[in-house]
């Protein structure tokens, strides 16, 4: 008795903090909920609920028309109601919520843990954006997203230098972006799922290369430290090095790293070791915990760990793309918030821990 007791402890805790990341924070600003006006949930005709504050900010002016930043569904500020279940939720859950002590939110940060710096993009800069790359040598922020033009690059300050990658149906043209990457000297490669290629730009956005026919479903791309490219397969479960002449527009030589790996998405290298870390997403499992997985390789492909990923790096109803930058940060695209964040800290930190712990489960 004495023992379940005590266990139950750090598991309400968790299932409270569950509740307050899943059910009581609003998914477009990512502040809780609560009573006063500002931080009210409200809900939408579609069903979806965001705070009041989000509810004014996407609203126009005058009309008070808005689209729901989630399914597009048009509605007006004034067709927005309370959200009584998540108020009545609030109250239940009470002094649970109280923020803890200012002591322990001040710990160390830890090997793999990151801290955000910078955020920029938001509701009309950015729409959907599905992945970001950052350029070696200018230090400048590669978006990619749902906007008319695909493919938008931003400066330090977060101000929109340039953009390119029309909509629509021609070769040159990128019909859905889902990852993009930087190489060493100033390319541009997007993965297309609308005809299921890659496609090699410019910083300019001059076409240079498209490389189709060879892809189920090209989803993540980053680049190597020697240049190269490697570039997940969703549908085939596989992982593909590209070896391109970028300045020629030609590809050299492919590469099957990998096979039988389970609806592969976002991809990321180290630059401090080359390991591959590789997200999977096997089908059918839904968004709990155990939905997504982390795949750590050597540089010779040998499996270094896996982790379920967990609270403890994404939460379950955000979508996260790394890339490991050449400053060994990390960045991050919030496809529900259309922004981009910037994270001091290391994957590599990230990477030793998952090889711990694969190690210590060996032993």
């Amino acid at each position: 008795m004495g023992t379940e007791a005590s266990g139950s402890g750090p598991a309400l805790q968790e299932l409270v903090r569950e509740a307050e990341i899943s059910l009581l924070e609003c998914k477009v600003c990512f502040e809780r909920f609560g009573h006063r006006q500002q931080r009210r949930p409200r809900n939408l005709p579609c069903g979806h609920v965001v705070c009041l504050a989000c509810v004014a900010a996407l609203a126009h002016p005058r009309t008070l028309a808005l689209e729901c930043p989630f399914c597009r569904r048009a509605c007006r500020g004034c067709d927005t109601s309370d959200c009584l279940p998540v108020l009545h939720l609030l109250e239940l859950l009470g002094s649970a919520l109280r923020p803890a002590p200012a002591a322990h939110r001040a710990a160390p940060s830890a090997p793999g843990a990151f801290t955000c710096h910078h955020v920029f993009g938001g509701w009309g800069t950015l729409v959907n954006p599905t992945g970001l790359a950052l350029c070696p040598k200018t230090g400048r922020v590669v978006v990619a997203h749902d906007g008319r033009r695909r493919v938008k690059i931003f400066d330090s300050g977060g101000g929109c230098a340039h953009q390119f990658g029309e909509k629509g149906e021609g070769a040159q043209d990128i019909r859905y972006p889902l990852d993009v990457t930087v190489t060493n000297d100033c390319h541009v490669v997007v993965t297309d799922a609308g005809d299921r290629s890659i496609k090699v730009f410019d910083f300019f956005g001059q076409v240079k290369l498209v490389i189709g026919g060879q892809f189920s479903l090209p989803w993540g791309v980053e680049t190597t430290p020697q240049n190269g490219v490697v570039v997940t397969d969703a549908e085939a479960g596989s992982l593909h090095l590209l070896e391109v002449d970028f300045p020629e527009g030609v590809l050299r030589r492919t590469e099957k790293l990998q096979v039988h790996l389970s609806n592969p998405r976002g991809v990321a290298v180290s630059w401090l070791t080359g390991a591959i870390a590789v997200l999977e997403h096997p089908p059918g499992l839904g968004t709990g915990a155990c939905g997504t997985t982390v795949k750590v390789f050597s540089p010779s492909m040998q499996l270094v760990g896996q982790v379920a990923i967990s609270f403890g790096w994404m939460c379950r109803e955000r979508r996260l793309f790394l890339e490991s930058s050449r400053e060994k940060g990390l960045c991050d695209v919030h496809r529900c918030h259309s922004t981009c964040s910037f994270f001091d800290g290391t994957l590599d930190g990230a990477i030793k821990e998952i090889g711990a712990s694969e190690t210590g489960r060996k032993k």
